[in-house]
């Protein structure tokens, strides 16, 4: 059996009704960049699992890998089973707020996804958020979490694996050079498809919608949590920014659905550039009665003439690069890559 690692010392001594009151009326606190603090091999991340329930089996199994990359873990024990969800709002909430109250806690990892994150953005304190900056990576649902947490106070967050799918050296190459590196300047390239087993598969194929350069701040992730977020005090303002896009197991129809929802928002017209990843399991053949993923995303992509392409390696892929929310990029579409313009730790 494996033995997990908890770090009791520094707990929070604040009471849940504290972190919890008043939260929802939070304003937004700044507009300025907020950095986290570098990853470093021996330093402790926090486990937590914001959106669904995670299986004990697969949390031991999340445990031994970052052990074994040299770094320790925490866990406060709300990770359990309330329905589809890890615990009841407002535990979720409190994990996520003690991860980043506790001092000797740097770096957050969520478990998994699955839906959730919208659901305790409002029970958050921003402020403490604010004054206690910290790596917090994850994907799919944790993009609500992300933008949430950046359209608030400023904290860049990364858009990238979560416990259930780190283990990829594409993937930890990445993190290890955003997370652990204080790089001036960080080139994301996609894989290799042709030495890969995805070659052949349609939902991975690269085009580029529309040729040029885009230079702007990197937002974005599940086109589903982007959609989701559309109406809230959350709505992401894609106004000169380079908006990352990937989904999974949606027909086109739903996407072209979504997009079209952006495109009737009030600034997704206004984006300098868009960046799709892979929109994993998203395709259909071709037929009378069906426009594949491809139709779809050109249809509604290719009439904004900004600078656009398909099938960068993020999404839910096993190949998941590792984007930097809020940090000044430039994306070339034509050729596929995106370059951080910035150090994204301190």
């Amino acid at each position: 059996m494996i033995k997990r690692r908890h770090f009791l010392s520094g707990l929070l001594s604040i009471s849940a009704t504290t972190l919890l009151a008043n939260t929802a009326k939070t304003p937004n606190i700044t507009k300025k960049n907020l950095y986290p603090k570098r990853l470093e091999k021996g330093q402790t991340i926090g486990l937590i699992a914001p959106g669904f329930a995670v299986s004990q089996e697969k949390m031991a199994q999340i445990v031994f890998f970052i052990e074994q990359s040299g770094f320790k873990v925490f866990q406060t024990g709300r990770i359990g089973q309330e329905g589809y969800f890890s615990n009841t709002d407002e535990q979720r909430a409190l994990d996520v707020m003690e991860m980043f109250s506790n001092s000797n806690v740097d770096a957050i990892l969520c478990a998994r996804g699955g839906y959730g994150c919208t659901r305790i953005l409002d029970l958050l304190d921003y402020k403490i958020i604010k004054n206690n900056p910290k790596i917090l990576l994850g994907f799919s649902d944790v993009t609500a979490l992300i933008q949430g947490i950046y359209s608030k106070t400023g904290l860049i967050g990364f858009h990238g694996p979560v416990g259930t799918t780190i283990e990829n050296q594409y993937a930890l190459s990445c993190i290890q050079d955003l997370l652990m590196n204080l790089s001036e300047q960080t080139t994301i390239k996609p894989i290799n498809l042709e030495e890969s087993q995805y070659k052949s598969i349609s939902e991975y194929q690269r085009y580029t919608i529309y040729p040029g350069v885009a230079k702007g701040k990197l937002i974005g992730g599940s086109l589903t949590l982007i959609t989701a977020l559309i109406g809230t005090p959350y709505e992401i303002d894609f106004t000169n920014c380079i908006v990352c896009i990937e989904d999974v197991e949606e027909k086109p129809y739903r996407i072209d659905r979504m997009l079209t929802q952006l495109l009737g928002s009030k600034t997704f017209k206004a984006a300098a550039g868009i960046a799709f990843g892979v929109c994993a399991g998203c395709d259909t053949e071709k037929s009378q009665a069906n426009f594949t993923l491809r139709e779809v995303i050109e249809n509604r992509i290719s009439p904004l003439k900004i600078p656009a392409a398909y099938g960068l390696s993020f999404g839910h892929v096993p190949d998941n690069c590792t984007l930097p929310i809020g940090a000044q990029s430039i994306f070339n579409a034509t050729h596929l890559v995106i370059t951080v313009d910035e150090p994204v730790v301190t």
